[in-house]
């Protein structure tokens, strides 16, 4: 796999990261990924170095002409640029400067893809805050409005890594929230407010304004129950990557149709917490394979990660995470037929 693969061809048949990473160095943290992850490593996440750091307050390092400042019930819209972005922007600095020194020490390898995280468009407007304390969702303007300078901020992040390392960037988009989006399962932050459920066509238009704006080949992350097979089969996203073990019988049918329409997988394996090795972490990739009436050559066009971000394991868990999944992608690559 190198830089000038294309499209969906990046994410097949290569172990990757969700995003998150214990602990607060991000030079050890980007030395660990860049070692660990030979085929698709990416920009690490550490949120427990607090505010602006997590998945959503990252973001305000990105946003082109949209501020977010910290609020009692979480982070805000705002009218000009805070202390949160200033933090966010200074630790994506860090975090930059950091992944530059581990890829010059990888030395001949250092033409592979770099995939960046950030949350994605809906996930934002679920959880971000108007000036008035009212979700972002419930004002579909400042959707639209967070969903093209999303796009517009992650081009440019992507065009600095490339100007840093002569590499292709690829973007994962966090979509925790999307299930509930499009439920109308989110509540209203006081009790007059109402968060009525955003219709498909909608989520989708905001999806991909996202999606396209960003230049890149784009896979789309949910982890939630009830994974929206049917819009994310029609979107622009190259890649789907969802938590195995949350497929239920009811996703099957979907997630045939998904996988069907060329999308590639990138099918989340590996428990941190889990102390088996790699043959009983990739056993539900394999059932998984089974029960939706493929054959098991599949999965050598499948990408492997760990189950969910591993910012609250241990440092020794999350690098074992890495090495299985690694394992765990080179044996589907390899003979998947055999297991």
């Amino acid at each position: 796999m190198t830089a000038q693969a294309t499209g969906r061809d990046v994410w097949t048949a290569v172990a990757t990261g969700i995003g998150s990473w214990p602990g607060t160095d991000p030079r050890e943290a980007a030395s660990i990924v860049v070692g660990e992850l030979p085929a698709l490593p990416h920009l690490v996440e550490l949120p427990a170095r607090g505010l602006g750091a997590d998945m959503l307050g990252r973001v305000s390092a990105l946003l082109v002409d949209l501020h977010l400042d910290a609020s009692t019930t979480g982070y805000r819209l705002v009218s000009h640029r805070g202390t949160v972005a200033a933090r966010a922007e200074d630790l994506l600095a860090r975090d930059l400067d950091a992944l530059e020194e581990a890829w010059e020490r990888a030395g001949p390898e250092s033409d592979r893809p770099v995939k960046v995280q950030a949350a994605g468009p809906l996930t934002l407007a679920a959880h971000l805050e108007l000036a008035t304390g009212r979700r972002v969702l419930t004002d579909r303007g400042a959707v639209r409005d967070v969903s093209e300078s999303l796009a517009e901020g992650i081009a440019r992040h992507a065009a600095e890594i490339t100007r840093r390392l002569g590499v292709r960037v690829v973007v994962q988009l966090d979509e925790p929230a999307l299930p509930d989006v499009l439920a109308g399962r989110l509540t209203g932050r006081t009790a007059l407010e109402t968060v009525p459920a955003l219709p498909g066509p909608e989520a989708l238009d905001i999806l991909d304004t996202t999606i396209r704006g960003t230049g890149a080949s784009v896979a789309v992350h949910c982890c939630a129950d009830d994974l929206p097979t049917d819009l994310l089969r029609r979107s622009a996203a190259d890649a789907v990557a969802f938590d195995v073990s949350r497929i239920r019988r009811a996703d099957l049918d979907g997630l045939g149709e998904l996988i069907d329409s060329g999308t590639v997988p990138i099918l989340g394996l590996v428990r941190a917490s889990a102390s088996a090795g790699w043959r009983e972490q990739a056993a539900p990739a394999v059932d998984l394979i089974d029960r939706l009436g493929f054959p098991r050559g599949l999965l050598r066009s499948v990408g492997v990660a760990p189950a969910c971000g591993l910012a609250s394991v241990s440092d020794e868990a999350a690098r074992t995470a890495l090495r299985l999944t690694r394992e765990i992608a080179a044996v589907f690559a390899d003979e998947p037929e055999h297991l």
